[in-house]
């Protein structure tokens, strides 16, 4: 696949974290089966374990070195999806649209990204080297195949706002629809390019719906008819995961 490609230095690493998952996980659950049965002592993380895992909560072991959920069931779907998509990446080939809300580091993901492209240009400095985006009218599943330079990006969730697919622009949110899913995005970069924004709502992007530093990813560009101050006034952001 080449070893050396930012992009799959990036996925080596978020598979040694998610190795790191599935084998606390696997230990926990093989220890509590050993205990219930009285083979080995119930101690007192495998018994706070046991009561979190009855709540339908996840146990604390489990997430410090994984992600933030709200019940066990969204957790153990989010970890198989996950799985899914690095053991896709790894065994069957780049996938042609990625899910970004599914990496521990995403913005290492649009890091390695850039440097794809700047190595791809003779002359490019990554430092001059800037993101931009297009929001396409395709849905996940009409993509066939990757773009000739970027990326695809999918399960992105405007919060504030709705999206106009017909002409690719935000739009008022409907009533009593909190969270309107984007169509693809394309994602890729420019060199010494200048973006301007009048057109366009600089829109921040977080992996939660908890909006802090911590959850902070990058700033994506979407297309506006109305001035971007408008939506800044509502507060607009996208978000990976809404559950």
């Amino acid at each position: 696949m080449g070893q050396l490609n930012p992009l799959n230095i990036f996925l080596r690493q978020e598979i040694d974290r998610m190795q790191k998952v599935i084998t606390i996980v696997r230990s926990t659950l093989r220890d509590l089966l050993l205990a219930i049965e009285g083979t080995i002592i119930m101690s007192e993380a495998l018994g706070d374990a046991l009561d979190m895992i009855y709540d339908a909560k996840v146990p604390s072991i489990w997430l410090r070195p994984s992600w933030i959920a709200s019940t066990l069931g969204f957790w153990f779907t989010e970890l198989i999806e996950r799985d899914n998509q690095f053991r896709t990446w790894c065994f069957t080939g780049r996938p042609a649209c990625f899910w970004m809300a599914g990496f521990f580091n995403p913005q290492g993901f649009l890091t390695a990204m850039k440097q794809e492209v700047a190595r791809a240009h003779k002359g490019w400095a990554l430092d001059n080297v800037k993101l931009f985006n297009e929001v396409t009218k395709l849905n996940r599943e009409e993509i066939l195949q990757g773009p000739v330079e970027g990326v695809y990006v999918y399960g992105l969730f405007l919060d504030g706002a709705g999206w106009d697919k017909k002409h690719s622009r935000l739009a008022e949110s409907i009533n009593k629809v909190l969270y309107t899913l984007v169509p693809v995005v394309h994602i890729y970069a420019l060199y010494n390019v200048e973006i301007k924004t009048t057109t366009l709502y600089v829109c921040p992007v977080y992996k939660k719906a908890r909006r802090t530093g911590l959850n902070y990813i990058t700033i994506l560009y979407l297309s506006t008819a109305k001035p971007p101050e408008h939506w800044c006034l509502r507060g607009v952001a996208l978000l990976c995961d809404v559950q």
